[in-house]
């Protein structure tokens, strides 16, 4: 369907993607997950056609698009902002597209109640776009977008503008959404918890660069590196020692690790300690460490110890308090 071959774009004469490539096939939903300015958006420009790269290729289906003008590109774009005309109604707004492609009044009518119908706004094509949430105009946004039939979809980090709950709502909707009409599709996001939901794969950008993909257990069960890990939260990230023999010598003692990473003996390789790696001893025997900080969450306790280790309890501990505790680590490419 669509693919990228080396992508490379300059913002102010600095690089900003170099050679970035990936390919999104039939029926699928990648999301784009970097930092604030990793590219991310400039990428959905050029393949919109709205930005022209430095170099590279955009294809669907094999044929060259970087020639093509936007507007015969049948590409839907959601912004986070919905950018709607308040002076017309949802189905005013909705059939804009359809009337600038000149298409009959009957086939307008059918794919705005159809689209309409899909985001659940059956009932407000008569509405001014003024007097909806902002959840309700996002859905009218999703809704025009739908209705062209776009070959492919893009989302530009289409909930930042949400309250937690109506964000949490729409993104369900979103997900049932994008199954239903089996559009692929491309959601570009800074959240972390958001890509894992709604992506069946997961493309993470860093310095203008695709440095991981897979699905979203994938990425988080074997993050590739140590900057992945951080940006994830998955937990602690430290530096040790290979010994060569399934050792690794840190700061909290020798630890058995399988790594793969080719490190040669005395090489310096890098470890994750993730939260369910903490596990607490009631002996005293293992390692020791006073409790900094305890934040309430949705499901227990995160417990932060002033080592920087955290773990997770249903139990409240107390700030202060000395734990015995044991760990695992993971080694990271």
């Amino acid at each position: 369907m669509l693919e990228l071959i080396k992508i490379h774009k300059e913002f102010d004469k600095q690089p900003l993607l170099t050679g970035t490539s990936f390919s999104v096939e039939a029926g699928e939903t990648v999301c784009l997950l970097g930092p604030s300015g990793s590219g991310k958006s400039t990428l959905l420009r050029i393949i919109a056609g709205l930005e022209q790269p430095e170099s590279g290729q955009v294809l669907w289906n094999g044929a060259e698009l970087i020639s093509e003008p936007a507007h015969k590109r049948n590409f839907g774009l959601v912004f986070q902002d919905y950018v709607l005309f308040p002076h017309l109604s949802v189905e005013e707004n909705v059939a804009f597209g359809l009337k600038m492609q000149k298409t009959s009044q009957e086939e307008i009518k059918m794919r705005v109640t159809n689209s309409l119908e899909l985001v659940n706004m059956s009932g407000f094509a008569r509405r001014r776009v003024a007097d909806l949430s902002g959840g309700e105009q996002q859905r009218v946004a999703l809704a025009r977008a739908l209705a062209p039939r776009p070959r492919l979809l893009m989302f530009d980090e289409p909930l930042g503008a949400l309250d937690r709950s109506m964000h949490e709502q729409l993104l369900d909707e979103l997900r049932r959404i994008l199954q239903a009409s089996a559009v692929p599709a491309i959601y570009v996001t800074h959240d972390q918890e958001e890509a894992i939901k709604i992506a069946d794969r997961i493309l993470l950008l860093h310095d203008g660069q695709i440095v991981q993909q897979g699905t979203p257990a994938e990425v988080y069960a074997q993050p590739a590196s140590a900057w992945v890990a951080n940006f994830l939260g998955l937990g602690k990230v430290i530096e040790g020692i290979w010994s060569g023999s399934g050792e690794v010598e840190t700061v909290f003692g020798v630890l058995e690790v399988d790594c793969e990473t080719g490190a040669v003996k005395g090489q310096v390789v890098r470890l994750l300690i993730r939260p369910e790696h903490v596990k607490l001893e009631n002996n005293g025997r293992k390692l020791k460490a006073r409790i900094k900080d305890v934040i309430f969450q949705k499901n227990g306790y995160q417990v932060t110890l002033n080592n920087g280790l955290y773990y997770f309890t249903n139990n409240l501990p107390k700030v202060g308090e000395e734990i015995s505790f044991s760990i695992e680590a993971q080694c990271l490419g």
